[in-house]
């Protein structure tokens, strides 16, 4: 099922793991693609981060990434 956002993480990552039970609690919607399966999510994310693989990168529909948000943070911009 297609996400209102797609997460970028890694399944060892414990910042993932707590926005995805966060997400999960609040109803959003998500799509996770795990960088380490996927080399092509794996250089968009050092892309939107200055050529780092920092987890969780979240792609919002506009197209903007937020690194590491606080759930406050994914739920402001996905109603602005």
């Amino acid at each position: 099922m297609q996400g209102t956002v797609t997460m970028y993480s890694t399944t060892w990552c414990g910042y993932c793991q707590r926005l995805k039970k966060q997400l999960d609690r609040e109803g959003i919607a998500y799509t996770e693609i795990n960088i380490e399966q996927d080399p092509a999510s794996a250089a968009f994310v050092e892309k939107a981060n200055g050529g780092n693989q920092t987890v969780p990168t979240v792609l919002f529909a506009d197209g903007s990434t937020m690194t590491n948000p606080s759930l406050a943070q994914v739920k402001q911009k996905i109603a602005a």
